[in-house]
């Protein structure tokens, strides 16, 4: 039986949670609203799923059409350290400047920041807790998550599949 002290702990720790929750989707909702607005002049490129199939390998289709994610450390862009831009391997859209990138550590190619409307958000609950997905404004292709656990100047990590990327050197 359940004294009225337990079910006042359980009562208060479900309407922490409730907040939680409920303040963490409003502040992603703002920022995802604040990114995408950049976006909404861009014009569009859309596919149905079987012209995307004879555009796309396989293992790109997986990434960008049905938002997989690739294993870590098995992207050669993972390493690339030249001077160049990289795009969007599906619509080739210029997404981020090799001065962006960083080493992570976590074995997907990692940005700090991204080019200026290259990207739409929203918010991915796939693992329970909010995160932030990031897709290709012009295609819509899914491209990875956005974490605040980047370096300076933003703070941010853009970790991106690289088999969703194409680079081109300076």
């Amino acid at each position: 039986m359940m004294n009225r002290r337990q079910l006042l702990k359980i009562g208060a720790g479900l309407l922490f949670t409730t907040v939680t929750m409920s303040l963490a989707s409003r502040i992603i909702a703002a920022e995802e609203d604040r990114m995408s607005s950049q976006t909404r002049k861009m014009e569009k490129l859309v596919m149905s799923d079987d012209e995307w199939r004879q555009t796309l390998t396989p293992e790109q289709f997986y990434i960008l059409r049905e938002a997989g994610t690739e294993r870590p450390f098995s992207s050669a862009l993972n390493d690339e350290k030249r001077d160049g831009t990289f795009h969007c391997v599906a619509c080739e859209q210029p997404l981020f400047s090799s001065n962006m990138k960083f080493d992570s550590g976590t074995g997907w190619p990692s940005f700090f920041e991204s080019i200026d409307g290259a990207f739409e958000t929203k918010t991915d609950f796939k693992l329970i807790y909010p995160r932030t997905e990031y897709h290709c404004a012009r295609c819509g292709g899914h491209h990875g998550h956005v974490f605040k656990d980047g370096p300076a100047p933003t703070g941010k990590r853009w970790c991106n599949n690289g088999v969703a990327l194409k680079f081109i050197p300076a």
